[in-house]
């Protein structure tokens, strides 16, 4: 069933704060880019907006970059310092782009007051413990994605589980790809995060966490990660949002192993619907993949309808023939799955289904072993 709302015929203009900068606008897709094209490299600070600082750090593959934000903050003695909002992957490479940052950027001579992760995935989570010991300052985490990152650091057995065997034959991999998969081991979410500290200060909906003079306010999304964090400042209007809201690409959502019959896109398409109740559309969107943005509401009706669109043509699809997850894959992706993604692909192929499932537009029917879905 397609999500209808009223769209506004624009998004909003810029802030003047940000003109400063003597960028010109790009507006793409409905969206507007206060900076035009501009994005900071790897290791370099770019003050946003006073006490908002952004810099970059690599993610290997395609996505290429995650963003940080580096929030002016106070010590309790009052002298400068700063809390740090996504820390990117525990690799030689990002380390090297934080140091140069303390050692001999912007950052120098300075040091952080606490460190701030949206949710549990290596690329925002992955240097939070290191900073946090470099520092000894407190995280900040929700509480189910702090537990998450804790469960999975400490599940480093050498051989794959039988649980993740048995999913893979639920998708439909032929037993070469599942045997090839098998041979990497298991535990490759300890080798791009680093150790998290014994404690946390948790954020749950509605926590208050103040950087400097910013106030922010905790949102919960749900559906990409099981309880991803959003800071938002109202009276700065200004967004902090991790992967819930992105500006070009489509967040993840996938079934987890670790609960393996959730619901996730329902969860997401409920999260947007409330995300777009809730929000400003004068809000800056700051993302952890691609340029700051305004027009959340243009940006939360594209994914509403992107999402509403594949479960629809699935949902034909699975009228025409009976199908496996692996065969579902023509009706979600545009690029060929090949053995490289088919683990995420996999995994959002499950979430579409299950969500065709448990709305009862799709039947499933196990077939030694392997998921066969259908619609009447």
């Amino acid at each position: 069933m397609a999500w209808s709302m009223d769209i506004p015929p624009k998004p909003p203009a810029y802030d003047a704060m940000l003109a400063d900068h003597g960028f010109d606008p790009i507006e793409s897709d409905g969206l507007t880019y206060p900076l035009g094209d501009y994005e900071p490299k790897f290791g370099e600070y770019f003050e946003l907006m006073p006490g908002i600082g952004w810099t970059r750090t690599p993610v290997p593959g395609p996505l290429g970059h995650i963003n940080n934000w580096v929030l002016a903050d106070r010590h309790a003695d009052g002298s400068a310092g700063f809390a740090i909002a996504d820390t990117g992957l525990f690799m030689p490479e990002v380390i090297d782009a934080w140091k140069h940052l303390f050692d001999e950027g912007a950052l120098r001579g300075q040091s952080a007051t606490k460190i701030i992760v949206t949710h549990y995935h290596p690329d925002h989570v992955g240097c939070a413990g290191w900073l946090a010991k470099r520092f000894k300052v407190p995280l900040h985490m929700n509480r189910t994605e702090w537990l998450l990152t804790r469960m999975l650091l400490a599940d480093k057995r050498e051989g794959v589980p039988e649980e993740a065997l048995d999913e893979w034959r639920f998708c439909g991999w032929d037993q070469h790809l599942i045997d090839d998969f098998a041979k990497k081991g298991w535990g490759r979410f300890a080798r791009a995060v680093s150790d998290l500290p014994i404690g946390h200060i948790r954020m749950e909906e509605g926590t208050r966490l103040r950087t400097g003079d910013h106030e922010w306010r905790v949102m919960i999304g749900n559906g990409h990660t099981p309880e991803h964090a959003c800071l938002i400042d109202d009276s700065a209007k200004v967004m902090i949002s991790g992967d819930q809201i992105l500006p070009r690409i489509t967040s993840n959502i996938s079934t987890m192993l670790s609960e393996p019959t959730s619901d996730p896109l329902g969860e997401w398409l409920a999260s947007i619907a409330r995300f777009r109740a809730e929000l400003d559309n004068d809000l800056l969107i700051l993302p952890a993949h691609g340029r700051p943005f305004l027009g959340a509401h243009q940006r939360l009706d594209v994914l509403a309808e992107r999402h509403n669109e594949a479960l629809d043509d699935l949902e034909q699809g699975l009228r025409e023939s009976p199908k496996r997850v692996v065969d579902s894959f023509p009706y979600l992706f545009k690029r060929p799955i090949t053995p490289d993604v088919i683990g995420m692909a996999s995994g959002e192929a499950m979430a579409t289904l299950r969500h065709l499932q448990y709305t009862g537009r799709a039947e499933l029917e196990m077939k030694d072993g392997t998921a066969w879905y259908s619609a009447g």
